[in-house]
């Protein structure tokens, strides 16, 4: 393993040669780490930032640390890991007119960190995440823990084009992780509007949304928990209630929400069954169908379903109607909900209106969602 680091882990690129891209991790970093993504692309970006006061001190203090585990894949992988004043520099520096989010430049810089933080300690270090069941690694022999630690070390250190590893290795460590896991969750759909959403992205332009009660209904998923089931006992239910509620006329597009996440290794994308359900078994037009795949909360089936109506040009100051079974129609109308996207998301994607009935109730979503938000790595 020494000798390989020697050989591997300090890879360069020769004189006059630029190193190569690599459209996976190109693309994950954009949508994970858009801002860093933006220093690390920009010609002098990252020169421009290490020039700012205390910068490149700190930048030391993180290469210095790193180099004092040597070999050791644990030490190095606690290493990158970003302290809370490390973050605090980094954030201050960042251009204030580079704004990726409503709360401005150093927020979201803070939060991309924090997001390098969740990668490092969930996929390398083994914490356990806030949802063990369907985030994270899961089990893994210790063999292949080692492997891919050391297949991140290596990957971090040789040159790709784009990369802000020139800044800071954690960046690059922290895509690779991912790569490695086999967890680029969160691209795994690109480009959204495209695809099974192309008919209704082309309906959508030419759209009068003041026709309708609704711009959307949202239908949100329940995953099911054995394996080879395409949609749970709930799931059936929900497209029932989509499509009896799609028949009254009043709503513009139909949003499926619900991702690749129960049980954990599934493969079945709930929106994508559901959409499927819903044209075969009730003969909805596809072009009135949106999917949403890669929500794996209720929190987060609210956020990326606002996403979607922005993605669409529909006016996000008209209610749309979330549908789905009482239970779930209860804990979405509850105050504890409220709390919980606050304690999750920081927010409340949309605000929660009328329940029109037990499976029913009027949603107004927020911008806010617009936020890209790395600490959910799968799903940002």
């Amino acid at each position: 393993m020494a000798l390989g680091a020697a050989i591997l882990g300090f890879a360069s690129v020769p004189a006059g040669a630029e190193p190569v891209g690599d459209r996976v991790i190109g693309a994950l970093s954009h949508r994970l780490f858009p801002l860093l993504d933006a220093i690390g692309t920009e010609p002098g970006g990252v020169e421009r930032l290490k020039a700012k006061p205390g910068v490149a001190v700190m930048l030391a203090t993180r290469a210095e640390r790193r180099a004092a585990c040597a070999d050791d894949l644990g030490c190095i992988t606690q290493a990158m890991v970003w302290t809370p004043s490390e973050t605090a520099t980094l954030a201050t520096a960042v251009p204030a007119g580079t704004a990726y989010a409503d709360d401005g430049s150093a927020a979201q810089a803070k939060r991309e960190i924090e997001g390098i933080n969740v990668v490092l300690r969930t996929f390398g270090l083994g914490q356990v995440p806030r949802y063990p069941q369907i985030d994270g690694a899961g089990p893994i022999d210790p063999i292949e823990v080692r492997a891919r630690l050391q297949a991140a070390d290596w990957l971090s250190r040789t040159p790709r084009a784009g990369s802000a590893q020139a800044l800071d290795t954690s960046v690059d460590f922290a895509l690779a992780l991912l790569d490695v896991s086999d967890r680029t969750d969160a691209i795994g759909f690109d480009p959204l509007m495209g695809g099974l959403n192309a008919a209704a992205t082309r309906r959508a332009r030419s759209l009068d949304w003041t026709r309708w009660r609704y711009s959307a209904m949202i239908v949100t998923g329940v995953g099911p928990e054995t394996p080879d089931a395409a949609l749970s006992p709930f799931g059936k239910y929900h497209i029932r209630l989509a499509a009896d509620r799609f028949a009254r006329g009043d709503i513009a597009v139909i949003i499926l929400t619900g991702g690749r996440a129960h049980p954990r290794g599934t493969r079945f994308t709930e929106a994508e069954q559901m959409r499927a359900a819903l044209i075969e078994r009730y003969g909805v037009p596809a072009d009135a169908i949106v999917v949403e795949p890669y929500a794996r909360h209720t929190t987060t089936n609210l956020r990326n379903a606002t996403r979607l109506l922005a993605a669409l040009g529909a006016p996000l100051d008209k209610d749309a109607v979330i549908v789905c079974n009482p239970g779930q129609s209860e804990t979405i109308a509850s105050a504890a909900f409220a709390q919980r996207n606050l304690a999750e998301l920081g927010y409340v994607p949309g605000q929660v209106g009328r329940r029109l009935s037990p499976t029913e109730l009027e949603f107004r979503p927020s911008p806010l969602s617009l936020r890209i938000d790395p600490r959910d790595p799968l799903d940002p």
